[in-house]
């Protein structure tokens, strides 16, 4: 059950910051959002400005229902129809072809647009005291881990936010799935809390998951949901053996020992016993790096799980997270 501290004056504030152009941290089931006026350029272009957001890289438009979809976006395909009818309010996110109302300012100068309707009390009930649509990034610096809960967009963003509506922690845990469903064949862009194996049964054939795709959308990045140690994987049984050689080099090592090895003694500087159940891991993931971070950790060991329902989205975050560190 979702725990909510924000009171409806809140979210009556926060509604008239989003009218005067300002910015909202905004609670989802999946991540905390920086949510900015969908229809205003200026605003879209400060929460570029605030994350560190390159603006060639889309965001995602959050309405307060599917009823709203035709007023944002044109030509929805029937399997688009579909899946939103199915899955929202949820975290699928729907690209398709982008309507008059959103300026190109969201959509990183692209003719297609990232939709989606957010399951959760606080943001459906800000979206519908605004009366409009929010673009939502997660609210943190571009290409760190992504904030779950009020305090890590504080600890992050600080001051920069005008106003933070709390909505307790984000009971999903990892960003939404995205699909590009402007064709009459939907495509899995990112895997995300709702699963493939749901999408493929609503739908009733299988769904691509390439490893690239010329449609640009949230999270593809190299290095992306990162912590400031570094991240390296391994194979699930080499874990323990790994964190415990880094060690004895002078690292600073936190190690994700999975469930199955939760029963060994490891010698490191911060242990994580990662949950048993995926949906508890990707709940907690993030909170995990954060912690990991907090208590001074410079490496992290761990190993991705089986990609399965919610392990393909697990498994997608933490390769980003061990990805390659650029300067964008």
């Amino acid at each position: 059950m979702v725990r909510v501290t924000a009171s409806i004056k809140d979210i009556e504030t926060a509604a008239g910051v989003l009218r005067d152009g300002g910015l909202v941290a905004l609670p989802t089931e999946t991540v905390y959002g920086l949510a900015a006026n969908a229809e205003d350029p200026a605003a879209i272009s400060r929460i570029f400005q605030v994350k560190g957001r390159p603006p060639s890289h889309p965001l995602i438009v959050h309405l307060a229902g599917a009823e709203q979809l035709d007023d944002w976006v044109q030509d929805v395909p029937r399997a688009a129809r579909v899946l939103a009818e199915h899955f929202w309010p949820g975290p699928l996110t729907l690209v398709l072809r982008r309507g008059p109302r959103v300026p190109l300012e969201a959509t990183g100068g692209l003719e297609t647009v990232a939709v989606r309707v957010p399951d959760h009390p606080v943001a459906l009930a800000l979206l519908t005291a605004f009366g409009g649509g929010v673009t939502a990034p997660s609210a943190n610096r571009f290409g760190s881990v992504s904030p779950t809960s009020a305090n890590d967009v504080r600890a992050e963003l600080g001051d920069a936010v005008d106003f933070i509506l709390d909505g307790g922690s984000c009971q999903v845990g990892v960003e939404s799935t995205i699909v590009d469903a402007a064709a009459e064949t939907p495509t899995i862009l990112r895997p995300g809390g709702v699963m493939r194996e749901g999408l493929e049964t609503v739908l009733g054939h299988p769904l691509a998951l390439p490893s690239t795709s010329q449609v640009r959308v949230p999270g593809q990045h190299p290095s992306h949901y990162a912590p400031h140690a570094r991240v390296i994987l391994v194979e699930p049984q080499e874990v323990i053996t790994e964190a415990e050689s880094a060690s004895s080099l002078g690292h600073r090592v936190g190690v994700f020992v999975p469930a199955a090895f939760a029963d060994l003694p490891v010698k490191a500087h911060a242990v994580v016993a990662v949950p048993a159940s995926p949906a508890a891991y990707a709940q907690r993931l993030y909170g995990f790096l954060r912690e990991l971070d907090q208590q001074g950790c410079d490496l992290i060991i761990a190993s991705v799980p089986t990609e399965q329902g919610l392990g393909l989205a697990i498994a997608n975050r933490l390769r980003r997270a061990a990805g390659p560190r650029t300067t964008v």
